[in-house]
This record gives C-alpha cells, structure tokens and sequence, in this order.
C-alpha cells in the first residue's frame, strides 16, 4: 500500500479536546506541523472566521474534523437549544471546512471527519459494518450522524475523504472512563441499565493511530468504523474495568436514571447499543494496539497513568 514518506501539515479542528489533544500529540511525535483551529487566535492556531474568510492556510496536506459539542455533559439539559449546538458544532464546521477545501487552489490530500456508530439503529440482532445500508433517520443523532457525513461532501474535487464512525472512545484524560473512573474505583461501578446493550468501542491510542492511517495511506478512502474489532456488552465492559480496578461491578444504573438524568433520547447512547464490526478497518490491514477489552481497560485504570502519547 503506498504511504506517504514525508510528514505534512494537518489543519485540525477540534484539536484541543479529548481525542484532539492526544491526536495532536501523536502527529506532532511523527514530525507534522500541526495549525489548530480554535475560537481564539496564537501561535498554530487559526479562527473559524479565518478560514470562511480566507480559506485554508498555505501548505495543508491534511484537514481533518474532530469537533463537536459534548452530548454527554451533565451540566447540560437536553434542550432544543442545546441541540441546535450539538448539531451545529459538528455539521457546520464539517461543512465549512469542505467548502474551503472546495476553494482551495492547492489542495490537501485527504480530509479525514469524524462520525459516530449513533448512525446505526439499535438491534440486539442485526450486525453492521460499513457496507451495512442506511435508511431514513430514526432519531436525533442518526439524523446527526448522516448531516454530519453528508457536510464532509465536496463535489467536483478529487481530494480523498474518510469518515470514521467513532464507537464510545476509552481513554483516562476524558470520555466515559474519566466519568466512571472515581465509582468504580470507590467499587460501587456496574453495568447501565440491563447491561446486556452491545457497546461498540475503541481505545483512545487506536483511534488517534486510525486517524493517523487514514491521512497516511493514499487507498484509504471512504467510510471506516472506528470501533475494536472484539464486540461486547455493557455489562462485559463494566466487569472488565471493574476487575482492571481489583473491584466489583454489583451496582447497576438503573435505565429511569439514566433517563431522569440525560433525559430518554440522550441517554439511549447507554441505554441502547449497536453490534459494529470494523470490517473495512481490518481489510486494510489496520493492526490494533488494543484489539480486545481485557488489555483496553487494564491500561486506562493504572492507578499511576501514563498517558499513552
């Protein structure tokens, strides 16, 4: 497969939060220069004004879109207002950043999007990969998940695209471990809901390394899972954090907490689960550093951890 020998320049969006910051890390490790795209101007950093304005920065080889508002913050009600944000965040800035690209004379190579499996319904039967065929929406965040993809569209240009469909991403420094980590250490972690909901899931140095594959290899294109290969439930996961830590998973989350506390469309993304395999990934020969939930959740629960990058 032909790869590119020389590192290049990524314009990154979203590259200050949790799967950002560790992107970020590891690029910058590979030898890429990295301009962030932040609401505030510095060094590196460009404003989402700049690039409506004057399009993309000299020199990008990359442009790759991590953004989006938190659906899972707590201290967020699950507003029609909030929504507009969480839809905005993701699809609007999906969408600038394909017309710039448009725009651009010199184009970069690739433009790499992040989605979620949140696109797939919920079945504790049918198995999806990417070929698996979309209907209509079905809820908020499928219909998030197909604007969102369908803002990365540039037609007329021949510059490659890649959409990773993100499972739930497992790292120490945000995400779901960061709020699970204190209960489950304190041993009063357990399963959500019934536990027995498929979560689709991937470790945080995978998914920065599948990003990093995508901009790499010049056949890659099209739509690629970002989830381990190794399916399991809920209940799975919280039994194998849970033993990572040395504690039980006895106490469950109740389903009508859950729903009190994110209310009941937010919080079908633990509540409700999809079986997703990554079949493109692996027929790319994508090698997975954490390929299975025993050896993904003993490395984010070392009491003194280290940061993967």
């Amino acid at each position: 497969m032909a790869t590119n020998s020389s590192s290049g320049h990524v314009l990154l969006g979203g590259g200050t939060g949790f799967i950002g910051s560790a992107f970020t890390y590891l690029l910058k490790s590979k030898g890429y220069e990295v301009t962030i795209i932040s609401r505030m101007p510095g060094p590196q950093r460009v404003t989402w004004f700049d690039i409506q304005s004057n399009g993309l920065p000299q020199g990008i080889t990359a442009v790759v879109n991590l953004c989006g508002q938190n659906i899972l913050d707590p201290m967020q009600r699950w507003t029609p207002g909030f929504k507009q944000n969480v839809l905005n965040s993701r699809v609007n800035t999906t969408h600038n950043l394909a017309q710039a690209i448009i725009k651009a004379q010199t184009k970069p190579k690739v433009f790499v999007c992040i989605s979620g499996v949140g696109i797939y319904k919920p079945d504790a039967l049918v198995e999806y990969d990417e070929d698996s065929p979309l209907g209509p929406p079905f809820d908020f965040l499928s219909e998030l998940a197909q604007k969102w993809e369908e803002a990365s569209e540039m037609p007329g240009t021949d510059v490659r695209r890649v959409i990773v469909r993100s499972g739930v991403v497992l790292g120490r420094s945000g995400g779901m471990i960061q709020q699970l980590f204190l209960p489950f250490f304190m041993g009063v972690g357990g399963p959500v809901a019934s536990g027995t909901q498929f979560m689709p899931w991937i470790h945080i140095e995978d998914m920065c390394n599948l990003l990093l594959f995508a901009i790499e290899n010049d056949k890659v294109s099209g739509v690629l899972n970002g989830v381990a290969p190794m399916i399991v439930t809920n209940q799975e996961f919280s039994v194998a954090f849970a033993r990572a830590l040395w504690r039980p998973a006895l106490i469950p989350l109740p389903e009508a907490i859950v729903n009190t506390m994110f209310g009941e469309e937010r919080a079908k993304i633990m509540t409700q689960g999809q079986k997703v395999k990554p079949k493109r990934v692996l027929e790319y020969k994508f090698q997975y550093k954490y390929p299975d939930i025993i050896s993904a959740c003993n490395q984010v629960a070392k009491l003194f951890y280290k940061t993967p990058f």
